[in-house]
């Protein structure tokens, strides 16, 4: 029986990103490659009014990212309409901007969560990575974020370069008191599916480190919840993206188009609704964009007769695009999915030589995220 025909619920999870700019310059960041040629930001008003919206269709969960959400002025703003609608509002960060005066006036507005981002364990691969000099400055905000008694939530994308220091970032995790620890292997979209062949780690990279976690988490004396997110591509069933495209998430961008995932701009022959032409409802439940992907319609075989389509939706159709150029295929991480040869190539490659061992195999550099070259590159 196709789903299609059943009225989705309430889109539960939020996700406000309020500004593609940002201080940092991730080379595995999601953001769009061109988002220096995405249109004006949405105003304070209409944040406002969208949030209004997605809490009377019954939204619960709030995040706020970017980009760097601290890089907008009315951010308390925000929150303190989202607190008191009844969000639980989570702000995710590099902590650039995140000074006394505002992380009291964040808490102030009602702000419940903060999501700190740190590169690596060390200033000199934390800074590398971000292309920044961070490492110092996060570092207090962490020691802020535990002053006024936040939980100390701290999330580091792992990939080839730094995957390595999984044991030190461990450490370093317990040096700031961490509640909670993501150690979020990479996905591959955005400026991370340009730079793929620099980031992706070996198998052998992904199960040291799986180990190393582990053995933390057994030695360590204190509670400190640690997870450890593995790279799609070395999984043998797909994740079930979103549970499901359309089904419990929605996130604005920062020019105001509706997206049932951070990543789905890319998705072709879809048009997306924008908040500032269309309610909150609308874009929910009738618009052709968001009811797409939803029951199993759109799916084609193995996908349309496999027992385990209600589990895994036919996994992440982003991923499905990038890597066969059609949304509508099974998601090649799938080792039933004609396409899975091109995750397998992918991994056999990163476990292969590198330029240092193997003199005619040529790398790419990384390209870092910045407006230079996402002008130069990209749009």
């Amino acid at each position: 029986m196709n789903v299609q025909a059943k009225k989705p619920g309430p889109p539960l999870w939020l996700l406000f990103e309020l500004t593609y700019r940002c201080p940092l310059h991730c080379a595995f960041c999601y953001n769009p490659t061109n988002f220096s040629g995405i249109g004006p930001e949405l105003d304070t008003d209409d944040w406002l009014r969208v949030l209004r919206e997605a809490r009377a269709l019954g939204a619960v969960q709030l995040g706020l990212s970017g980009g760097e959400p601290l890089a907008r002025d009315d951010l308390e703003i925000i929150v303190a309409e989202a607190h008191r609608l009844g969000f639980y509002v989570n702000l995710i960060t590099s902590g650039v901007g995140l000074n006394e005066t505002r992380i009291a006036a964040l808490k102030a507005a009602g702000l419940d969560h903060i999501q700190l981002s740190f590169q690596d364990s060390s200033q000199q691969m934390n800074d590398f990575l971000s292309s920044t000099r961070t490492f110092d400055l996060k570092s207090k905000v962490a020691a802020l974020i535990k002053k006024y008694d936040y939980p100390m939530v701290l999330n580091v994308v792992l990939h080839r370069l730094n995957i390595d220091h999984v044991a030190e970032i461990l450490q370093m995790a317990d040096k700031l008191d961490a509640e909670y620890v993501e150690l979020a292997n990479t996905q591959y979209y955005g400026w991370a599916w340009h730079n793929r062949a620099q980031l992706m780690p070996s198998r052998a990279q992904v199960e040291r480190a799986e180990a190393v976690t582990k053995r933390f988490r057994e030695r360590n004396g204190r509670p400190m919840r640690i997870y450890f997110v593995v790279p799609d591509y070395f999984e043998r069933r797909p994740k079930p993206c979103m549970n499901g495209l359309g089904s419990v998430f929605l996130t604005v961008t920062p020019d105001g188009m509706a997206l049932p995932c951070q990543a789905a701009r890319m998705l072709p022959g879809l048009e997306f609704p924008n908040v500032r032409d269309m309610s909150m409802e609308n874009i929910w439940f009738d618009s052709a964009a968001f009811n797409h992907y939803r029951g199993d319609d759109w799916m084609k075989e193995p996908c349309r007769s496999c027992p385990e389509k209600s589990r895994d939706f036919g996994g992440c159709r982003c991923q499905a695009y990038l890597l066969t150029g059609d949304a509508a295929n099974a998601d090649p991480v799938c080792d039933l999915s004609p396409h899975h040869h091109l995750v397998t190539e992918a991994v056999a490659l990163a476990d292969g030589p590198r330029p240092i061992e193997s003199a005619p195999v040529v790398e790419k550099p990384l390209v870092f995220r910045s407006p230079a070259n996402s002008v130069r590159l990209f749009s």
